[in-house]
Order: structure tokens, then C-alpha cells, then sequence
């Protein structure tokens, strides 16, 4: 069973404004804290170039993965899988960054350790937040061997 050393950092730009959305995530955010080091990062919208200095300077020192409808796709198991992985390779720190209304520059994209989507689908960045969060909780009930996730 794994245990959670990481240090995870959910970075947005912006906070969920709508209730719903608050709700759902400080839901996800309260089940990871039992089995996981987290927290959510917010920075202020503006111009691309203003918004990805935040996002960099809020994650540095950490493997950087962001989220991009060109990303790689994974399934629960291949998360579960990767986050087990990084644990035994003794990664420490690890930033999954949702960047704002204009996306990700080429340039974010490259010093970025992976870049992942969500769906085929384009997300509103309160859902991807929120999906998010529910498929790293779902990745350590795998892991867990917790009853969360069925095959």
C-alpha cells in the first residue's frame, strides 16, 4: 500500500465561483487530505504572459504536469500506476496546473513534465478542477485497495 509523501499542488487560475463547484471540490480536497499531502493554488487572471510567471513561480521545485486538451489521456489504473511509480522513484513535490481562459503557451508546454487531458472535450476549468481532484482521490483508493473504484 502506498504511502503519501508527495507533496501535491492543484494550481488554477482563478477560483471556483460557482456554489456547486466550491462544494464538490472542498469535498474531494477533504477525502484527499486523509490520504494525501495537497492543497489548491490560485492565481490571478490576466495577460498569458503575467498568468504562466505565477504559475511557474508557484511551482517550482516540482515536477510540473499540466493540464491541455493535447495532453495525454490516462485511465485510473495507469494514474494509480504513475502516482505509485513517482512515489518509489521518491518524488517529492508535484504541481498539476490548470492554466485560464487562453490555455497554455507553447512555451508553458515545454517546461512542463507532461502534459495531461481530462477528456476529448474542452472543460470549463472549474469542472477540470474538479475531475481532477476526484481522479487523484480515485487513484489512491486503487492503490489503497479501497472500495471507491470498481472495475
Amino acid at each position: 500500500m502506498i504511502e503519501a509523501f508527495m507533496q501535491w499542488k492543484l494550481i488554477t487560475v482563478g477560483k471556483p465561483s460557482l456554489p456547486w463547484a466550491r462544494s464538490a471540490l472542498e469535498d474531494y480536497l477533504g477525502r484527499l487530505k486523509r490520504v494525501a499531502r495537497i492543497e489548491h493554488i490560485v492565481v490571478k487572471e490576466g495577460p498569458r504572459d503575467q498568468v504562466e510567471a505565477q504559475l511557474l513561480n508557484a511551482s517550482e521545485d516540482s515536477l510540473r504536469i499540466i493540464l491541455d486538451e493535447r495532453g495525454k489521456a490516462r485511465r485510473s489504473m495507469e494514474l494509480a500506476r504513475w502516482i505509485e511509480d513517482h512515489d518509489i522513484r521518491g518524488t517529492k513535490r508535484m504541481s498539476l496546473i490548470i492554466g485560464g481562459a487562453d490555455g497554455h503557451s507553447e512555451k508553458m508546454r515545454k517546461v512542463a513534465y507532461e502534459c495531461w487531458t481530462l477528456s476529448s472535450f474542452t472543460l470549463q476549468h472549474e469542472i477540470a478542477l474538479i475531475v481532477l481532484a476526484e481522479q487523484i482521490y480515485r487513484a489512491y483508493s486503487i492503490l489503497r485497495k479501497e472500495p471507491y473504484h470498481r472495475e
